[in-house]
């Protein structure tokens, strides 16, 4: 298909971009290319080495191995019977290595990583070890690659911290092609409006504990994905933009025929892009520049997790790319919101896939110059390929001509028709520190608020205030502080947003700060998250007192504080962050590590440290 003139803002963004990442990249892909040039690293192993990669493997396994004619896949998995998303892999690793032998290949586990669901752990300490999961996933990847007896990988994982750690690893082993395989959203539930409205129900004590349960567990009722747009879902579509799903593969749901070929094709097409198989398609070269901002434009035209704020900058930076939040926002100023999927609207993800799903998204953003066409798929050269729909034919999937229209438009529009201009998330500055903001749920008169400040340290003495009455009949923005990464792990703050909505709907005008995360539930009230510096390394939260009058202005971009600022300089922080107690139980002190060198929300929230672009004195290390 042509291709139209990429939007303008679309191609300043990425051309400063490259300009900006210009020798970290060409570093990353030196080392890169010098893996590659020098061929399978299992014909290097030495014959006690390769002995004990093939030990355990059946007898073609064994003898394809030592032979080390096909190429062999390495299969890395998130599954636990536990979590509802990652729970359909428990068998997929025994499909995949039975459509690798058919395609001429090899196949064998190499290794699980950790999977933890932010749903279980949100308001208790558990959730404290989320954020740090993501990079502690990233090292478990590249242990499980590290054997070196593969030609290329497949990755299962849906959810959270999970995706983004999957690639990151895999970038560090940039050489091997990789596929991504989704295990899809679970059937339709109890409507999430209902929900919803539950929930608020229960903060307001009108209901108990049981009405809640049912409620929930109406919502969360099967295997399978979520179907609510939080992180999880906006992860599996930026794999699919990024070109590292199958085309819509994503929101096939589990357990049915069409998701079964699919999960086959996924690894009879991992052999062919092999080098043996004809197709070389090594993940650090398809994740480029235009790969990343491709990913940044579905996330804002998807009204995606704010999670991934942190995530796509820790992402890029592992193939030698700088994102920054301002690329963010300049995207967002110019890419049209096109979804309403909650908590951005009422619909759930199943409906978004009967409106049309990814291969209509991608065809409007393709047609109006949003999506940079030009770039490296796991099915070939061309994003084009992700505006075909997957289908059925017997026990194959085949793909045919996508939707060229919307068939719901109060789910799924077209970019010239959009439900609002803007992608719906923005940058906040001012003296209170830098901020994310995502506005594509909060009505505009509720967009900008200006009120007294009610300080906690914790969202449990919030909840507590509001149980006792303390916040009611009054404007506020609460300032959640001590949330960042280097004060306790940067937990989720999701249980604010039933007792906020409860005091907006009675007409009281409210917001949230935190340098804390909100996540996908980032709802109806505004919410300026990830403040940067946090509370714990000396930002400007730690001086704010009650009675401080805060603006939170999501319309201006402004987070500012009405102190004279002789006054403000003179205080004292205030609070404590929980690593000045003690911060044990629950596993947490084993993480104690990472929150000593955890960096900034703002470049990516992680304790991996990208290479420094190579001088004169530090060349470019090659691989043995």
């Amino acid at each position: 298909m042509s291709t139209p003139r990429i939007d303008p803002v679309v191609a300043e963004v990425t051309a400063r971009i490259t300009r900006r990442s210009a020798a970290t990249r060409a570093a990353y892909l030196a080392r890169t290319d010098a893996a590659l040039a020098s061929g399978t690293a299992r014909g290097r192993l030495a014959c006690a080495n390769l002995a004990h990669g093939f030990a355990a493997a059946e007898g073609p396994v064994k003898a394809g191995l030592r032979a080390g004619r096909k190429p062999n896949v390495a299969i890395v998995s998130a599954y636990n019977d536990m979590l509802s998303a990652h729970q359909p892999f428990r068998d997929v690793p025994e499909v995949l290595k039975k459509s690798i032998v058919r395609a001429g290949g090899l196949a064998q586990f190499a290794g699980g990583v950790p999977a933890m669901c932010d749903g279980i752990t949100q308001g208790r300490a558990g959730m404290e070890l989320s954020l740090f999961s993501r990079d502690l996933i990233a090292m478990s990847t590249a242990v499980a690659l590290s054997h070196d007896m593969f030609d290329a990988a497949m990755m299962l994982g849906v959810c959270d911290k999970i995706v983004p750690g999957l690639l990151i690893g895999a970038l560090s082993f940039g050489h091997l092609p990789t596929v991504f395989v989704p295990a899809g959203p679970m059937p339709s539930g109890l409507p999430n409006a209902e929900k919803a409205r539950v929930r608020q129900l229960y903060a307001e004590g009108k209901v108990g504990r049981e009405e809640l349960l049912e409620a929930e567990a109406q919502s969360y009722h099967s295997a399978g994905t979520c179907t609510f747009y939080g992180t999880a879902n906006s992860n599996q579509m930026l794999m699919e933009v990024m070109g590292l799903h199958l085309p819509d593969a994503t929101f096939a749901n589990p357990g049915t025929p069409l998701r079964a070929a699919l999960t086959r094709a996924a690894g009879e097409r991992t052999v062919a892009i092999t080098h043996a198989g004809g197709e070389p398609t090594p993940v650090g070269h398809l994740v480029d520049e235009k790969a990343v901002v491709n990913a940044c434009v579905a996330l804002l035209a998807t009204g995606g997790s704010t999670n991934h704020t942190m995530h796509l900058v820790a992402i890029a930076a592992a193939a030698g790319i700088t994102l920054t939040w301002d690329d963010l926002s300049d995207l967002s100023a110019t890419v049209p919101l096109l979804t309403r999927i909650y908590p951005n609207g009422s619909a759930d993800i199943n409906h978004f896939v009967a409106a049309g799903g990814t291969p209509f998204l991608v065809h409007t953003l393709l047609k109006h110059g949003y999506l940079h066409d030009d770039v490296l798929t796991v099915s070939g050269r061309g994003l084009w390929r992700h505006t075909r729909e997957a289908r059925l034919d017997g026990q194959q999937v085949t793909w045919e001509e996508g939707p060229k229209r919307s068939l719901d438009t109060d789910v799924l529009r077209a970019a010239d028709d959009p439900f609002a201009p803007d992608g719906g998330l923005r940058m906040l500055s001012g003296r209170l520190g830098r901020a994310v903001v995502k506005t594509s749920a909060v009505k505009p008169e509720h967009r900008v608020v200006t009120a007294p400040a009610l300080v906690f340290d914790d969202q449990a003495d919030f909840l507590a205030a509001f149980a006792e009455g303390r916040l009611d009949g009054r404007d506020l923005v609460a300032v959640v502080r001590y949330q960042g990464p280097a004060a306790n792990g940067m937990p989720e703050l999701h249980k604010l947003m039933p007792a906020l909505g409860v005091l907006q709907d009675r007409g009281q005008r409210v917001a949230v700060v935190t340098d804390g995360r909100m996540s996908g539930a980032s709802g109806k009230v505004p919410a300026a998250i990830h403040v940067t510096p946090e509370a714990a390394l000396g930002g400007a939260l730690a001086r704010v007192r009650d009675g401080d009058l805060v603006t939170v202005d999501a319309e201006a971009g402004v987070l500012d504080l009405e102190v004279a600022d002789a006054e403000f300089e003179r205080r004292e922080t205030t609070g404590r962050a929980p690593h000045d107690v003690e911060w044990a139980g629950t596993g947490r002190e084993l993480f104690s590590g990472f929150r000593a060198i955890v960096g900034t929300a703002e470049t990516g929230a992680s304790v991996i440290r990208p290479l420094p672009a190579p001088t004169e004195e530090a060349p470019v290390v090659q691989p043995v």
